[in-house]
């Protein structure tokens, strides 16, 4: 299925309760077997993570929905090209030690 690499995605920071490793996992999972999500990354020992995701296709209340169980919130958003996001994800561009 070919994509437009102009497509917007939307990536959201998230803040949640830390310490439930078990659902913070199970909610990743749950979020990344849904085709319009992109990313997803749920890290219960900070009570960070981000998810990115086509807001088109996945209504951001309904993503929240999802996450409600880890009381998360919303501390910062960022629009995206699907360009964006391969770029960002070669390997070349996540080396240690950089920002």
């Amino acid at each position: 299925m070919p994509v437009n690499p102009d497509k917007k995605l939307t990536r959201l920071e998230l803040e949640f309760d830390k310490g439930n490793w078990e659902l913070a996992t199970a909610k990743q999972y749950e979020l990344l077997t849904k085709a319009e999500v992109w990313r997803a990354f749920l890290n219960s020992y900070t009570g960070k993570g981000f998810v990115i995701f086509d807001e088109d296709a996945l209504p951001r209340e309904k993503l929240l929905e999802t996450l409600k169980e880890l009381n998360a919130k919303v501390v910062a958003e960022k629009k995206l090209t699907v360009a964006e996001l391969i770029d960002a994800s070669y390997s070349w561009n996540n080396v240690f030690g950089e920002s």
